[in-house]
């Protein structure tokens, strides 16, 4: 089995519960959800799959209207009204950041609800990008309950600041 270091989140699936996991950074150990098919090997766009691997952890974005930027060595950066990742299968910024308004399907970062007021991009599907191989899989906050994702990890706010605060950049994710 390969070791991971220190600067790597590992998250496992709980016994039973394919949409609850654990992720564990050091000595830390905090509950997260993950997406609503559970972990899968074969990502596909809308499956609600958290896709197993190892991905970096590439920037960290928040809200600064409703936050306070968070403390990290991380890549960070604000995210805006107009900001979008593009979902729209075929489209030639498929799963990359856009600005809003975009002609093909997208997410939008900035919600109504609180789950990007931080959101970690990772590197899946980046490069090489797959067509339908899954966008906007994402580190971001948990609703409340843990309920599932759409395929992302997340955790609470205070276990998000708790390890961006631990984290160097190079710093990854293992979904097992």
């Amino acid at each position: 089995m390969r070791r991971h270091n220190r600067q790597t989140l590992l998250v496992q699936p709980r016994p039973g519960c394919r949409t609850r996991g654990v992720l564990r950074l050091g000595n830390l150990r905090v509950p997260c959800a993950l997406g609503r098919s559970g972990v899968t090997h074969a990502k596909r766009e809308g499956d609600g799959g958290t896709p197993a691997g190892r991905y970096a952890l590439l920037e960290v974005r928040y809200r600064a209207d409703r936050i306070q930027r968070p403390r990290t060595a991380l890549p960070l950066r604000q995210t805006r009204p107009r900001d979008g990742w593009c979902d729209g299968k075929g489209d030639r910024n498929y799963n990359r950041p856009v600005t809003l308004p975009y002609p093909a399907s997208t997410e939008t970062m900035w919600r109504d609800d609180a789950v990007y007021d931080v959101v970690v991009i990772l590197d899946w599907n980046l490069r090489p990008r797959r067509q339908n191989g899954g966008s906007a899989i994402f580190f971001h906050l948990a609703r409340p309950g843990y309920t599932p994702t759409e395929g992302c990890v997340a955790v609470s706010y205070p276990d998000m600041l708790k390890i961006l605060g631990r984290l160097k950049p190079g710093a990854a994710i293992a979904v097992r």
